[in-house]
């Protein structure tokens, strides 16, 4: 390539997408069952529904689902319909994967600390696929751009109110122990994505 000639990004492909949100979503599904098997808890609104799965006993795929209804609209104002679409097929598919995976995974024994680890880095993998496609997982990401866009409340800022929020509110629901792996898993999911997820280091678009 001449110098001084920047590189094109290469365009993926529609199965290429397909293949990235059936595999990402999977991760994310297995993550989620980790959590939910050592009673621990992450951010947005996966973190909400399983806090609401601990303190009510319906089960995550359901309220996952139910919580993002909202947020599509917003979706679709902001990010537009082909973002949208995706989201509300990488939505579902963890609804119905986190589901099936308790039906085809079983734990004899699993370790708080590893969960938490193991857990974070299979959600933080999960999530890294699915924005390398131009996909989301959380309405509570839209209401962060469409907070910051409108009435100019970072959204950085706004995502993390929103997840000390769940964080303190399951101060009452789960083991003290449990929250403060709860916290060290956050960690590993966001480390993870800053560290893979960064301007320049990949250049394919969707």
């Amino acid at each position: 390539m001449p110098a001084g000639t920047a590189a094109q990004p290469a365009r993926h492909s529609a199965y290429e997408d397909l293949i990235a949100i059936v595999v990402g979503t999977m991760f994310v599904a297995l993550g989620v069952a980790i959590y939910t098997k050592a009673v621990l808890l992450t951010g947005s609104t996966a973190g909400l529904a399983l806090l609401l799965q601990y303190a009510s006993g319906i089960g995550f795929w359901w309220l996952f689902f139910v919580i993002n209804l909202p947020f599509y609209v917003l979706a679709v104002k902001k990010l537009g319909w082909a973002f949208t679409l995706r989201t509300f097929a990488a939505v579902t598919l963890v609804s119905v994967l986190t589901r099936l995976t308790s039906g085809l995974v079983s734990f004899s024994h699993l370790d708080p600390l590893y969960a938490a680890v193991m857990g974070g880095a299979l959600s933080g993998t999960g999530l890294l696929i699915l924005f390398r496609h131009r996909t989301g997982l959380g309405g509570i990401n839209v209401l962060a751009i469409y907070l910051q866009d409108r009435f100019g409340l970072r959204a950085g800022y706004f995502q993390l109110a929103v997840d000390l929020a769940i964080l303190s509110a399951a101060f009452f629901v789960i083991p003290l122990d449990r929250l403060a792996l709860s916290v060290l898993g956050a960690v590993v999911v966001n480390m993870t994505l800053a560290i893979n997820h960064r301007p320049g280091r990949y250049l394919g678009v969707t």
